[in-house]
Parts: structure tokens; C-alpha cells; sequence
């Protein structure tokens, strides 16, 4: 795994304060490194807006584009796009610390670090929990297989009404009460 996500470190000792830009490709491969199998096929872009100051750097994280993925409900397989962003501050500090979600504090002496697992988290929850293919949510498609789980269904169980006979130590409790 580490050879390949050797492409998403960031060297940030050579470069000068202010902004710069590093753009990724994000493929099937990628989430195989990471032993997530859900995305058959990956075509992601990735972007990273790094503004470094003295003491500190901000990054504006994006990826976005689209993976092959099966509807939960007819299983074919289609293009689900993806999108998110995030933002992160990269500070300085006496250990490595990436506990909290939009900060990453390295030691004081590191020279680079590695976004890979930031773009990871960003498409795997960027995919929504219930995938539904897009012609079977306009109803042009599927519609065999939701009437089949409609009759498969369990049936309502049905709301006893107080009038019914009950249980006559229940009665007697009932009446304590008033």
C-alpha cells in the first residue's frame, strides 16, 4: 500500500509561503490499497489548495467525479458521481496527532505528509448509504423487483383495541391504579 500512495505525499520544506495546488487521480487501485471493494471501477479527481504561513498550513481538500457501483435494489451495476470537500490545518506541535477530524498536527522536524487516507474518507462517506440506480428512482426501471419485495413483505401485525378480552390479572392490576 505504501508504494502507491506514495504519489498523495506532500514535500512542503521546499516550497514558498502562499498558496499552491496538487491535483490527483484516484482509481480502483487506490481503494484496493485500502482494501475497500464496494467501488468496482473509480474515475476521481482529486484536489488539494495548500496555503502555507510560517507556523501552519491550511488545506482545501476536494474530489469528485464518479465510481461503478451496484443499485441496492436491482443490483446492475451504473455511474453513481461522487463530490465532497473538506478542509484541514496542518500545525506543528511535540507528537504526530491526527485524532480530530479537520486537524493534523505533526512534530516539530517532519517535512511531509501523506493526504491519501483524506481522500479516501472523503469518497467513502461521500457514497450515500442506500446507492439507487437512477432510472429505477424515476420509476423507468425496477419496478418487478419492488413489487416483489412489496408482497414479500411482512405483514402489519395487527393493533389489539382495548375492548378485547384481556388477560383478568392484568384487570386487576388496572384497577390499582384508579
Amino acid at each position: 500500500m505504501m508504494n502507491r500512495m506514495k504519489g498523495f505525499e506532500i514535500s512542503f520544506t521546499g516550497l514558498k509561503l502562499g498558496e499552491h495546488r496538487f491535483d490527483f487521480e484516484i482509481d480502483a487501485a487506490f481503494f484496493e490499497a485500502f482494501d475497500y471493494h464496494e467501488f468496482e471501477k473509480a474515475e476521481l479527481k482529486a484536489e488539494m489548495q495548500m496555503l502555507k504561513r510560517e507556523t501552519q498550513m491550511a488545506l482545501q481538500l476536494k474530489v469528485s467525479g464518479r465510481v461503478w457501483v451496484p443499485c441496492d435494489i436491482t443490483n446492475e451495476m451504473f455511474w453513481l458521481p461522487l463530490s465532497a470537500d473538506a478542509e484541514l490545518m496542518v500545525k506543528f506541535g511535540e507528537d504526530f496527532d491526527d485524532s480530530e477530524e479537520d486537524l493534523l498536527i505533526l512534530p516539530h522536524g517532519e517535512h511531509r505528509f501523506n493526504v491519501a487516507q483524506y481522500f479516501y474518507e472523503m469518497a467513502v462517506l461521500a457514497k450515500p448509504l442506500k446507492v439507487v440506480h437512477p432510472d429505477v428512482e424515476a420509476g423507468k426501471k425496477g419496478q418487478d423487483v419492488l413489487d416483489r419485495l412489496e408482497a414479500l413483505s411482512p405483514e402489519e401485525p395487527e393493533i389489539k383495541d382495548d375492548d378485547e378480552d384481556t388477560d383478568p390479572r392484568w384487570d386487576k392490576l388496572k384497577d390499582l391504579l384508579n
